[in-house]
């Protein structure tokens, strides 16, 4: 049996006798550790008595008992405050948040999230934090209190209850309050136009120009929304002050090459480009935007999107 299983390997392989037997030899091996573990739990670690002092099932049982009772339901219980007191997401401290009941290193995430200019505009803007429980919003929600400058009173009661307000957030937002903002062509502005908008910070304003040069200029506002990243603010904030003027940068889709037409932002998908290109080649040049569909890879949406920046 063993000659037999060496010239089957030989044949089905093309090698050598020697080759052959190193083959079975690792074939061997391989079953042995694909069925070592099987075998183990199987046959080897019945045989092997428990640890330490046998399973009190009565104790166990006590325990679920109690467990149940303190939770009531399926869902493992949060450790929520008895008394929750009123509270400002952009203002308190990494420890106040903490005593609300959030967990330690949500609290420090949070207070990383405003060391990096983030701000807190809405109580929903909480569930933006990674891994912030949905069920202790919930029991937060009524709490979280978005204020401006407060004013005495608030003061008065926000150091009784131990918290320490600060204007930070207040102070960035009526120094950019202050500064009048002029109507700008969003295809030809710099990082110093958008970054006095309400939302947008440096990084921010690259992506959009990352985004906008990718395209070869927006051609219409509604393509703010496919930029990653900006929430409501920011959204309202373009369509506020960026204007659509200047026209947008043109490719002739009949001469340009798949590399050209892989640089744009709706081309990315290189077996697109690669079968555009061979169907140019082989039924001439394209009349207009309805010739792309039949190259039956060219869905609507896709379509929709790229016309406004293909030439013919």
């Amino acid at each position: 049996m063993h000659t037999k299983l060496i010239e089957r390997l030989q044949d089905f392989f093309g090698i050598s006798r020697k080759e052959a037997r190193g083959a079975l030899v690792m074939i061997i091996l391989c079953l042995v550790i694909v069925w070592a573990p099987f075998l183990f739990r199987r046959w080897v670690l019945p045989m092997v008595p428990p640890p330490g002092d046998p399973i009190d099932m009565k104790r166990l049982d006590s325990l679920a008992i109690v467990l149940e009772k303190g939770n009531g339901n399926d869902k493992p219980a949060l450790k929520i405050p008895a008394r929750l007191v009123d509270f400002d997401p952009n203002t308190a401290s990494v420890e106040q948040l903490a005593e609300l009941g959030i967990p330690a290193f949500i609290a420090k995430r949070i207070g990383k999230f405003r060391d990096k200019g983030g701000v807190f505009r809405r109580k929903e803007d909480l569930l933006k934090i990674y891994d912030f429980p949905p069920v202790l919003y919930q029991k937060l929600e009524k709490h979280i209190v978005l204020q401006g400058r407060p004013n005495v009173t608030d003061v008065k009661s926000a150091t009784e209850r131990g918290f320490k307000p600060t204007y930070k957030y207040q102070d960035r937002t009526q120094k950019r309050q202050a500064s009048v903002i002029q109507v700008f062509d969003i295809n030809t502005c710099d990082t110093t136009q958008l970054v006095k908008l309400r939302g947008i910070g440096t990084k921010l304003s690259l992506r959009i120009l990352k985004f906008r040069d990718g395209l070869g200029g927006f051609h219409s506002t509604e393509q703010y929304q496919e930029i990653f990243g900006l929430d409501s603010l920011a959204l309202s904030e373009l369509h506020k002050y960026a204007r659509v003027i200047a026209p947008v940068k043109k490719t002739n889709i009949n001469r340009a090459t798949a590399a050209e037409l892989g640089m744009h932002s709706y081309l990315k998908n290189r077996k697109l480009v690669t079968i555009l290109i061979n169907y140019r080649d082989q039924h001439g040049p394209f009349q207009n935007a309805e010739d792309l569909k039949k190259t039956k890879v060219m869905d609507e949406v896709t379509l929709k999107k790229i016309t406004p920046y293909l030439s013919f």
